[in-house]
C-alpha cells in the first residue's frame, strides 16, 4: 500500500502548519539541539522552541493511511516514497530488486531501495506506521517529475504483480510534483515545498 513520502525542506514550520490545516497530527519531532538528538512532540508547539537553534531531522504528521515526513534541510529536496508491505512480500521486492541491480538498505524497521531517478522507495512492514491502515483517507497515487524516460517501467517492476500507483512525468528535475488522496474534502492546494495535492473527485 502506498501511504508515505518525504521532503528536506527549509520551510519546516510552514510545512507543519499547511498539514495540520488538513487534518494532519504530529506524532513526532525529533531534532538536534545542544549537540544532541532530543524530542520535541507534542504536547509541545512552535511557541515553546521557536527560536532555539533546533536542527530538525524529521517532523512525522499522520492521518487515516497516510503518513509524510519531513527534516531540515538548505533547499527543497524530494527523498523518498513509502510502501507498507508484509514481509512475504518485502523479500519478494528485495529479491527483484537485487535481480535488478538497485541499491538495498536494510534496515530493522524499514528497507530502502534507491532508484536510477535520484529517490528512494521505502518499504515498511509495522502497520502502526499509519494512524488507520483501512482508513478511506489514503494516497491514491504519485505523480513524480524525472529528467529521463523509464521511471514507472522501473517502479512497476520493482513491485510487480502489484500496482505502484506512481506516474511520472519527463521535465528539467526531479521532485515530487503531485499527490491524489481519496477524500473529496479539500480542494486543490499546494503545500510549502510545491508539492500539488488534488482530492479523489477532483481533476488534475
Amino acid at each position: 500500500m502506498l501511504f508515505h513520502y518525504h521532503h528536506w525542506t527549509p520551510y519546516i514550520e510552514q510545512t507543519e502548519a499547511f498539514y495540520s490545516r488538513l487534518g494532519f497530527r504530529v506524532s513526532q519531532r525529533i531534532g538536534k539541539y545542544n549537540g544532541s538528538y532530543q524530542s520535541f512532540d507534542p504536547p509541545l508547539g512552535w511557541d515553546d522552541f521557536r527560536g532555539r537553534p533546533i536542527t530538525f531531522r524529521i517532523i512525522e504528521m499522520r492521518r487515516g493511511a497516510v503518513n509524510i515526513t519531513f527534516g531540515q534541510g538548505r533547499r527543497i529536496m524530494f527523498d523518498h516514497i513509502g510502501y507498507l508491505v508484509s514481509e512475504r512480500r518485502l523479500e519478494r521486492i528485495c529479491q527483484q530488486a537485487e535481480t535488478a541491480g538497485l541499491r538495498i538498505q536494510r534496515g530493522e524497521k524499514r528497507t530502502f531501495i534507491s532508484t536510477s531517478h535520484s529517490f528512494r522507495v521505502e518499504l515498511q512492514t509495522h502497520q502502526e506506521a499509519v494512524d488507520g491502515l483501512h482508513s478511506p483517507f489514503r494516497l491514491q497515487s504519485l505523480s513524480i517529475e524525472t529528467t529521463t524516460d523509464g521511471l514507472e517501467h522501473e517502479i512497476n517492476q520493482l513491485l510487480r504483480p502489484y500496482s505502484s500507483r506512481i506516474q511520472s512525468l519527463v521535465t528539467h528535475r526531479h521532485a515530487l510534483h503531485s499527490a491524489q488522496i481519496s477524500h473529496p474534502a479539500f480542494e486543490e492546494v499546494v503545500d510549502p515545498n510545491g508539492v500539488k495535492l488534488i482530492s479523489a473527485g477532483t481533476s488534475s
